[in-house]
């Protein structure tokens, strides 16, 4: 843990984090289809389980891959997912 602590706080110094982010409890669930059924997860089987997020700031997409392979977590096996973030119109 003491890594990636000194690991964010490096980002941070560079003006990279933009929100630290939460980790992701396991409670909740998924809400699926036009009858809107509610089914429990996360499931470990699952091909894409998402641990927590960090928004990140970066020039450009390879920018933010470099970031990402930096990161501490990387060293015991677990892997970091990158991805752009759009703008969000009400109008879209």
């Amino acid at each position: 843990m003491a890594n990636i602590r000194a690991w964010f706080d490096g980002l941070k110094e560079k003006g990279h984090i933009k929100d630290a982010g939460y980790p992701l409890d396991s409670a909740g669930g998924v809400v699926v289809g036009e009858d809107r059924t509610i089914f429990d997860g996360p499931y470990a089987e699952a091909k894409d389980v998402i641990g927590g997020f960090t928004l990140v700031e970066a020039k450009d997409l390879a920018e933010a891959f470099e970031i990402a392979k930096t990161c501490p977590i990387l060293d015991v096996g677990k892997s970091v997912e990158v991805r752009p973030t759009r703008a969000f119109s009400h109008t879209e």
